[in-house]
């Protein structure tokens, strides 16, 4: 009994020091997003990065080319191996350290982030013909991935996520306006597509917004401000912090005071509102942070996006906001000016909102495309005013890959852009409004006239529906009732769901020139009355500025 009494204590002691040996000898880890069935972004340096013990020696191999490293001092590697072709064979990506890993069927192609609200998360399942379009959801070498709904203060480095291979029993599940766009470009071009889907329905644009995108906007420095502000580490903080800790400090010295004297005791000061982190996942920099910050290296192709319906009501902020979305992912991307290729929002009956609240946000949305290397895809012909969420995803996702096809896959012949304004002549009593891209001229849907052109001038009390006749790149307008026109808009309401479309047959979107006569010269009241004052409520903000 002595001996075995002291042989328990050796055990443990032995058990133990092997125990704190195997923590001491951490596993080698990749991102949750480096995982089986994964695509590699073609003709791109390919980065492999992860976790380990420092100074643990690292080593990856995939194709014949192989790097090594060591982990830096707090615990992280990164190697990077050279770019390579499409590759439709499977290929295993292999990382030893102390242990070793293996991700198998490993493909090279294209890939796509795919990001936005409800419109870019809704299903295969829930879009227009969806049994026979999961049925017939057969091209493995088409990989998805949904990243969780996650939202954070704070970066995250690492998400869990799987890929999977496309197929009848999975595709209902993809992004829908992705998965066409993958479909068609995977038919197109024969090459692996991989689509990471990092989208969560009814949110806004700037909780996706890294803080630098708000950072260089002029316009948005009220939000940067705020989020620097709750972000430990930036002067704006530590110095509202050290504030507050003296103020503190000051009031604990009298409440001891006050205590000791049996006084009556001054309530605390209240901890800084701006300090307090953000909670909602609406707020700026949440989901850049939980949902997007930890796919930054890894290369892409470039990202669509399909969003606006929780931004609808800002008319040209969003174009500010938009900016900063797209110039931030640049920037922290390290790419360049990567593809970004979005959806303008279909019409849709917001309540009883002012139709022309949505005309207005869909002219921001077209000034995006000021910006290099965007596009966007105008979608007034499949909309479903009683649905918010239009369940054609077919000629979205389509629609997005012609964009693609022509700007980056070298289809330079394509027609891939909707028709735009161009230019607005005034020709006695009527106007010419010359459009570009018009893909050999316009057209109507349906071999009528044009629908849902206005025009005002002076003496015309508001727009009147004009008589649209086209001819070539040009649509003619007249109005009975109006001798002079000075100005037109198009399918300038919510409902609007206009038949003109381009040779190819995409829809013309929302649009406007000309200049609008002030009320005077609307109301014939020149003559007796002088404009001192001019103020357009549509744009009424916190502040009030004057046209005139």
């Amino acid at each position: 009994m002595k001996h075995l009494l002291t042989i328990i204590p050796f055990c443990i002691t032995l058990l133990a020091s092997i125990c704190t040996h195997a923590l001491s000898q951490a596993a080698v880890k990749l991102p949750g997003f480096f995982g089986d069935h994964m695509v590699l972004q073609q003709e791109s340096e390919i980065p492999v990065w992860g976790w380990c013990d420092p100074d643990e020696k690292v080593r990856v191999t995939l194709n014949g080319s192989e790097a090594t490293t060591s982990g830096d001092s707090s615990g992280t590697w990164r190697i990077t191996l050279p770019a390579m072709m499409a590759q439709t064979e499977p290929l295993t990506l292999r990382v030893e350290g102390t242990n070793t890993l293996e991700i198998n069927d490993v493909l090279i192609g294209e890939v796509w982030l795919c990001s936005g609200q409800s419109n870019m998360e809704w299903t295969v399942d829930r879009s227009t013909n969806h049994d026979a379009e999961i049925a017939a959801a057969d091209y493995p070498l088409i990989r998805h991935i949904k990243v969780a709904k996650h939202s954070s203060m704070s970066p995250l480095d690492d998400i869990e996520a799987d890929w999977t291979v496309c197929s009848p029993q999975v595709a209902g599940s993809y992004t829908a306006a992705g998965y066409f766009m993958a479909r068609t470009l995977h038919k197109e071009l024969g090459v692996p597509i991989g689509l990471i889907n990092s989208s969560w329905g009814g949110t806004r644009v700037e909780p996706w917004t890294p803080p630098v995108g708000f950072e260089n906007v002029p316009k948005l420095q009220s939000i940067y401000q705020s989020v620097i502000g709750r972000t430990p580490g930036t002067e704006q903080y530590q110095n509202k912090l050290q504030q507050f800790i003296h103020s503190n400090k000051a009031w604990n010295q009298q409440a001891e005071s006050s205590f000791t004297k049996k006084e009556a005791v001054k309530p605390s000061p209240n901890f800084p509102q701006e300090l307090k982190p953000f909670t909602s996942h609406q707020d700026p920099t949440m989901l850049y942070n939980g949902m997007i910050h930890a796919l930054v290296g890894f290369p892409i192709r470039g990202a669509i996006w399909y969003q606006g319906e929780s931004n609808h009501a800002e008319g040209m902020l969003y174009f500010e906001k938009k900016k900063a979305l797209i110039e931030g992912w640049r920037k922290v991307w390290g790419q360049g000016n990567f593809p970004f290729y979005y959806v303008q929002i279909a019409p849709f009956l917001y309540g009883n909102e002012d139709g022309t609240v949505l005309a207005r946000f869909w002219e921001a949305q077209a000034a995006v495309q000021q910006l290099p290397n965007t596009g966007m895809v105008v979608i007034n012909d499949i909309a479903t005013l009683d649905n918010i969420h239009p369940p054609n995803k077919q000629d979205v996702g389509k629609r997005l890959a012609m964009l693609a096809l022509k700007n980056n896959y070298g289809r330079i012949d394509l027609v891939a852009d909707s028709p735009e304004f161009d230019s607005l002549q005034l020709d006695s009593d009527k106007l010419i409004v010359t459009f570009k891209n018009t893909g050999g001229g316009l057209a109507t849907r349906d071999g009528k006239a044009p629908t849902h052109f206005e025009i005002i001038g002076p003496g015309a009390h508001d727009f009147l529906p004009a008589r649209a006749e086209i001819d070539g790149d040009t649509v003619v307008l007249s109005a009975e009732g109006i001798d002079a026109p000075t100005a037109f808009r198009f399918a300038w309401d919510k409902s609007a769901e206009p038949n003109l479309t381009g040779g190819t047959g995409l829809p013309v979107g929302a649009c406007r020139a000309g200049e609008v006569p002030d009320y005077l010269s609307r109301y014939s009241l020149g003559q007796e009355y002088e404009l001192v004052y001019e103020l357009d409520l549509n744009t009424l903000n916190n502040t009030i500025d004057y046209s005139i």
